[in-house]
Parts: structure tokens; C-alpha cells; sequence
């Protein structure tokens, strides 16, 4: 699904260089669970944005489901972000003062998909993070832990290929953020391929595959063993 080789991202800020990610390569399969660590200022995040579009590398390729980055046009990766990706913040981005269902529909207000459908698709990603009973709610008005589960329906609502999840529990509590990652691991099991970015040791856990990164290059690239989970997350 995804194959990057010597990825490079630079920023400029007033005169001055800073080299975020240094030649990464690697790829990532349909179906797995990845999960990306790394301290502050290790390119994790600056990889994940890149990873989904939201940031364009400095040089080498990135490839998503054949496709290769530099070539697609602003509208073909606004398109591709639509309907092939979902993604998890930290901070939620939900609209306060709207529903759950009418957080979980944004995805599809440009799509031509028929309002049948579409309530459908909606109703049936709600009732799978376990909120069917909060459906006309404020999304104001809900726990951290539902907020992040109303993300989740949002990011599935359009059946992406993958999901990418910054940081998912980092505003939540153990039992919630607990919640949240069970959520993610039986939406693996189901087939959908994870992208996750966290600092937290218990998070990465769930993942199938460990990448850590380190000043801008991978230190570590390895399946997460029982045996060697230990090791890899210390």
C-alpha cells in the first residue's frame, strides 16, 4: 500500500535549515498495524504528515496504492485524503455544537454517494464505536473518550483504505485511551491497515510492527514479538 525510499523533508525558518527526516525508507503492507515512536523532535509526526498528505516531502518517493506523490495535482490528493484515508487527532476536531451524526457525516457532504446510503454508512459507523445511543448528542457535550470513539466512526464512515492516528489517547485518561485502542485493534483485525503516532509505550502495544525514529532516521523497524516487546518499547 505504501513504499517510500529515501524520504527527505526539510523546513526553512528564517535563513535557517532544519533536516526532519533523513532518507527514510521503508513500506507498509495492506492489513498491518504500525505503530510509529519516537522523542520530540524525531520526524514522527513530520513522517505521518506526509504519509497522509497533508505535507509534501522534501525529496525521494512516496507511493500510495501505486500512485506516485510528486505526480498527483492538489485535487487528486484532496481526493485521495477524501476517500481512501481516515484519520484520528488528538485534540478531536469536532464541531461542538453539532451532532455525533453530524460530525460523522463532514466526510461525505462532497460525496455523490445517494442520502440513503449515506445514512447508512453513517449510522453503521456510529453503532461500531459503540455510540448508536448518542447519535443526535452535541458532540460538546460528550466525554473525551466518546469524542476520540466519534473521530474513529468519522474516519470509517468513507471505508478508507487506511487510517492514520496522531496521538489518539494523548487527551484521555488510562481507561478511556484503553478503550479507544481496543476500538483500533478490532478494526485491524477486520482488515483495516493502521498508521499510529504515539509517545506512550502501553499505545504502541497494540501495533503489529514497531518503527522508531530518531533525529530524522529509523533506528528501529521490527515486528512487536511478546519476547522482544520489552526491549523494543523500553
Amino acid at each position: 500500500m505504501i513504499e517510500i525510499k529515501n524520504l527527505e523533508k526539510n523546513y526553512l525558518d528564517e535563513g535557517v535549515e532544519t533536516r526532519a527526516l533523513k532518507g527514510v525508507s521503508f513500506t507498509i503492507r495492506r492489513g498491518e498495524f504500525v505503530s510509529i515512536m519516537g522523542p520530540s523532535g524525531s520526524g514522527k509526526s513530520t513522517l505521518l504528515h506526509v504519509l497522509s498528505f497533508l505535507d509534501l516531502p522534501t525529496g525521494g518517493l512516496y507511493t500510495f496504492n501505486g500512485r506516485e506523490a510528486g505526480t498527483l495535482t492538489d485535487n487528486n490528493l484532496a481526493r485521495i485524503r477524501n476517500k481512501e484515508m481516515g484519520f484520528i487527532f488528538q485534540s478531536f476536531n469536532l464541531l461542538s455544537n453539532a451532532s455525533v451524526y453530524e460530525n460523522v457525516e463532514l466526510p461525505l457532504l462532497y460525496s455523490d454517494m445517494e442520502v440513503g446510503k449515506r445514512a447508512e454508512s453513517i449510522r453503521k459507523a456510529i453503532a461500531s464505536v459503540g455510540l448508536a445511543e448518542k447519535t443526535t448528542v452535541e458532540a460538546g457535550k460528550l466525554s473525551g473518550g466518546q469524542k476520540q470513539r466519534v473521530a474513529i466512526a468519522r474516519a470509517l464512515v468513507n471505508n478508507p483504505d487506511i487510517i492514520f492516528a496522531d496521538e489518539p489517547t494523548g487527551n484521555l485518561d488510562s481507561v478511556s485511551g484503553a478503550q479507544v485502542m481496543e476500538i483500533l485493534e478490532k478494526l485491524n483485525q477486520a482488515g483495516h491497515t493502521i498508521v499510529l503516532v504515539t509517545h506512550e509505550t502501553y499505545t504502541a502495544r497494540y501495533g503489529k510492527r514497531l518503527i522508531r525514529l530518531k533525529d530524522g532516521e529509523i533506528e528501529v523497524d521490527e515486528e512487536i514479538r511478546e519476547r522482544r516487546m520489552h526491549q523494543l518499547l523500553k
